[in-house]
C-alpha cells in the first residue's frame, strides 16, 4: 500500500510538471515526464493521449502515428481520431487522412477544419469550397479571417486550374493574403491588368503589416513579399514583358527564399522564357524543380507543366533518349494528354524521321478522336513541310468538325490554288456553304435566313470562280447574293458580266435593273470645288508660270520642264584669252607634242655628298631665285624635304612631268619590297 501510495504521489507531482511544462510551450520537457508516468501505468489513455500531442507540436509525426498505431485498442478513433489524421496529413499521406476523417464517429469542428485543409490537396475545390462555407457559417472564434483567407484560395484555385468564372463572396480585402488571392482569381480569368493593381496593393498591405513590427527586417520583408514579386513577373511574362519578367525572377531567387514550391515555379518559368536558348542557364534551374518535397507544393497541373518542359529542354539539348523517356512516361501518366505524343513527334522530326512521326500521330488520332483535330492539324504542317500539299489538304479535309470553319476553307483554298487544283478548291467552298445551309434550315424550322458567315462564304466562292474564269460556275451564287440584297449594284454588275457569256438576253432583262444614269450622276458644285484648299493650292503654283507658258499649255496641253544645265568648274589658274591645250586629256605620253625625257642632262648636278646634300654651283635648284617657276618633283632617293612654313606647292599640285620620276620610286619600292618575302 505504501509503495501505490508512493507512486500515486509521484504520478502527481510528474502531471503537474506536464501541466506547468504545457503551459509554458515546453513541449520536449512535458514528454519526459510523460514517458515516466507512462512506465507507471503503460496503458494510461490521458498519458498516451499527452505523448502524442508532445510529439506533433515536437513536430515527430511520424513517432506519433507509431505510437497511435501501436496502441490501438486505448486508443480507440473517437479519442485520437483528429491526432491520427493529422499526422497522416502532414506526411502528406492525404488518402489515408480523408478516410479517417471520414471514419470517425462524431465530425469536431477540429476535424471539419481539418477536413478542409485534405480537400483542398486533394484539389477536390467544389467539396472544399462548400466545408468552409458551413465553417464560416457555423463559427465565431479568433480563425474567422484565416478560414476567410482558405475560402478565398479555393476560389482562386478554381478560377486557375478549372477556369471556372469565380462568384462575388464579398470579402473585404482587409488582408495582403486575401488581396493576393482575389489576384490569382484574376489572373485565372485573364484579367491581367486587374490582377496586377491587386498584386500592388498586396504589397503595399504586406509591408504595411510587417513593419509595424519592430523585430521584421528588410529582408525578412522582402522574403514574405517574394510570392507577390513572383505573381507579378508572371503576369509581365503573359503581356509579353519578357526581359522584366526574367530580371525579376532572378531577383526572388537571388533572395533564396525556403518555398521550395515558389523557387520551382519562378525555375520553370525561367526554362519557358528561354526556349532553345540560353540552355546552361535553363539546365542550372531544372536542378531547383528537383527539390524534395516540391512535389507536395505543387497542384498536378504545375507538377505536369515542370515535366514537359524537361522533355522539351531534353529535346533541346540533343539529349534524344532521355528526351523519349521523359515523354514516355508522360504518356503512360496521361494517355489523352496531347503533349507528350507532339513532343515525340518532334523530336522524330528533329532526327528527319518524319514519316515516322506522322505515323506515331495517326495512331493517336485513332485512339483519341476526341483530340483528333489538333493532332491532325500538327500532321498537315508536317506534310507541308515534306512539299506534299495534296496530302496535307486531305489530311485538314478529314476534320469534320473544322471543315466550316472560314479559316480552314480560306487555308485548304489557298493550297489547292497553289498545286492549281481550281475544282477542288470550288469544291470546298460548296461543302462549307452546305454546311452552313443544313445548319441555318436546323436552326430555323425551316426559314431560310443567311447568317453574315455565310453570306461571306458565298461572296468568296463567287470572286473565286470570276478570278479564276468559271462564271457559268459563279452565276448561282451572285444570284443568291443578290436575291439577299437587291440594292447590291456591285453584284448585280458581277452577275450580268457572268450572264453576258451564257445567256445574253438574260444579262439584258438584268441590266435594266442597273441605276440610271441620271440617279448616278453626281450633283457637285464646281465654285466650291475651286475655292476648296487644293484647288486653291494649284492655282497659286499655277500663277507662276509667265504668259508664254500658260499659251504654250493651253496648245500643248502638257508642258515639259526643262532641267537646268549647271556650269561646270573651271580652274583656279584659267585664262579665257588663252586657248585651252585640245590634247589636255590625254596622258602626256600620248601628246603630240611628247619628246620623251632627256637622259643625261644635269647629271652633273646630282649630289656626290651625303644624302640630302647639293652642289654649291648648282643655281637651278636654288628655290629663292626662281621662285616664279615651280620646282620639279625630287628624284627619288634625293631626300629633299619642305619645311612647314615653305610656301612651296606640294609634289602633286606639280605638272605632270614629274611623274615618271614618281612612278620609277614607285617601282623601285616594289622592287625592295619584293626582297622581303611578299
Amino acid at each position: 500500500k505504501m509503495a501505490a501510495a508512493a507512486g500515486a504521489a509521484a504520478a502527481a507531482g510528474l502531471w503537474s510538471e506536464v501541466n506547468r511544462c504545457g503551459q509554458n510551450g515546453d513541449f520536449a520537457r512535458a514528454l519526459k515526464s510523460v514517458n515516466k508516468i507512462l512506465q507507471i501505468n503503460k496503458d494510461d489513455v490521458t498519458a498516451l493521449q499527452c505523448k502524442v500531442v508532445c510529439l506533433i507540436q515536437n513536430g515527430n509525426f511520424k513517432e506519433a502515428l507509431g505510437v497511435i498505431n501501436t496502441h490501438t485498442k486505448v486508443l480507440t478513433s473517437d479519442v485520437i481520431a483528429f491526432e491520427k489524421a493529422y499526422c497522416e496529413y502532414r506526411l502528406n499521406r492525404i488518402e489515408s487522412a480523408l478516410k479517417t476523417i471520414q471514419s470517425a464517429s462524431q465530425q469536431t469542428d477540429k476535424l471539419k477544419e481539418l477536413y478542409g485543409q485534405v480537400l483542398y490537396r486533394l484539389e477536390r475545390y467544389d467539396d472544399c469550397l462548400a466545408a468552409y462555407r458551413d465553417l464560416i457559417r457555423n463559427s465565431q472564434d479568433e480563425y474567422e479571417e484565416e478560414r476567410k483567407t482558405n475560402l478565398s484560395a479555393v476560389v482562386a484555385a478554381q478560377s486557375t486550374w478549372e477556369k471556372v468564372v469565380p462568384e462575388d463572396l464579398g470579402l473585404r480585402e482587409a488582408t495582403y493574403e486575401l488581396c493576393y488571392n482575389s489576384a490569382c482569381a484574376l489572373i485565372g480569368q485573364g484579367k491581367l491588368n486587374e490582377a496586377m493593381k491587386k498584386l500592388q496593393k498586396a504589397e503595399e498591405l504586406c509591408r504595411q503589416s510587417l513593419s509595424e513590427d519592430s523585430d521584421v527586417t528588410e529582408e525578412d520583408i522582402e522574403a514574405e513579399l517574394a510570392i507577390i514579386h513572383g505573381q507579378m513577373a508572371y503576369i509581365m511574362q503573359l503581356q509579353g514583358r519578357t526581359e522584366d519578367a526574367l530580371q525579376l525572377y532572378n531577383q526572388i531567387i537571388k533572395l533564396k527564399p525556403t518555398d521550395v514550391g515558389l523557387l520551382a515555379v519562378i525555375a520553370n518559368n525561367i526554362i519557358t522564357i528561354n526556349k532553345d536558348q540560353n540552355v546552361f542557364d535553363s539546365k542550372k534551374k531544372v536542378k531547383l524543380t528537383n527539390a524534395e518535397g516540391v512535389e507536395h507544393k505543387l497542384s498536378k497541373k504545375q507538377l505536369q507543366a515542370i515535366e514537359f518542359n524537361k522533355a522539351l529542354l531534353a529535346m533541346y539539348t540533343n539529349q534524344a533518349d532521355q528526351c523519349r523517356k521523359l515523354s514516355a512516361s508522360l504518356q503512360s501518366q496521361s494517355p489523352e494528354h496531347l503533349l507528350p505524343v507532339l513532343i515525340q513527334a518532334a523530336q522524330l522530326c528533329r532526327e528527319k524521321q518524319h514519316a515516322k512521326a506522322v505515323g506515331l500521330l495517326q495512331d493517336f488520332a485513332d485512339q483519341h478522336p476526341a483530340n483528333a483535330a489538333e493532332i491532325k492539324l500538327t500532321m498537315a504542317q508536317l506534310k507541308i513541310a515534306q512539299g506534299s500539299v495534296t496530302k496535307a489538304c486531305m489530311i485538314l479535309r478529314s476534320i469534320e468538325e473544322l471543315q466550316h470553319k472560314p479559316g480552314m476553307v480560306s487555308a485548304l483554298v489557298t493550297m489547292y490554288s497553289h498545286e492549281e487544283d481550281i475544282d477542288s478548291a470550288i469544291e470546298v467552298f460548296t461543302q462549307a456553304i452546305q454546311w452552313y445551309q443544313q445548319y441555318q434550315a436546323s436552326q430555323t424550322r425551316g426559314a431560310n435566313p443567311k447568317s453574315p458567315v455565310h453570306l461571306s462564304l458565298i461572296r468568296e466562292a463567287a470572286n473565286f470562280k470570276l478570278k479564276h474564269g468559271r462564271k457559268k460556275e459563279a452565276i448561282s451564287d451572285l444570284e443568291e447574293l443578290w436575291k439577299q440584297n437587291p440594292k447590291d449594284v456591285h453584284t448585280l454588275a458581277q452577275l450580268i458580266s457572268a450572264y453576258s457569256l451564257v445567256d445574253p438576253e438574260k444579262a439584258k432583262v438584268l441590266s435594266k435593273h442597273l441605276p440610271s444614269s441620271d440617279t448616278m450622276s453626281l450633283k457637285v458644285d464646281v465654285d466650291a470645288l475651286e475655292n476648296s484648299h487644293g484647288a486653291t493650292y494649284v492655282r497659286k503654283k499655277a500663277g507662276k508660270l509667265t504668259g508664254d507658258n500658260q499659251q504654250k499649255e493651253q496648245g500643248q496641253g502638257e508642258v515639259k520642264k526643262k532641267k537646268k544645265k549647271k556650269k561646270g568648274k573651271l580652274p583656279k589658274n584659267y585664262d579665257p584669252k588663252v586657248t585651252p591645250d585640245p590634247e589636255r586629256w590625254l596622258p602626256m605620253r600620248e601628246r603630240s607634242y611628247y619628246r620623251g625625257r632627256k637622259k643625261g642632262k644635269k647629271k652633273d648636278q646630282v649630289g656626290k655628298g651625303t644624302q640630302g646634300s647639293t652642289t654649291t654651283g648648282s643655281s637651278e635648284l636654288d628655290a629663292s631665285r626662281t621662285a616664279s617657276s615651280p620646282p620639279t618633283s625630287p628624284r627619288p632617293g634625293s631626300g629633299a624635304a619642305v619645311s612647314a612654313t615653305s610656301n612651296v606647292i606640294p609634289p602633286r599640285h606639280q605638272k605632270p612631268a614629274g611623274a615618271p620620276a614618281t612612278k620609277k620610286k614607285q617601282q623601285q619600292k616594289k622592287k625592295k619590297g619584293a626582297k622581303g618575302g611578299w
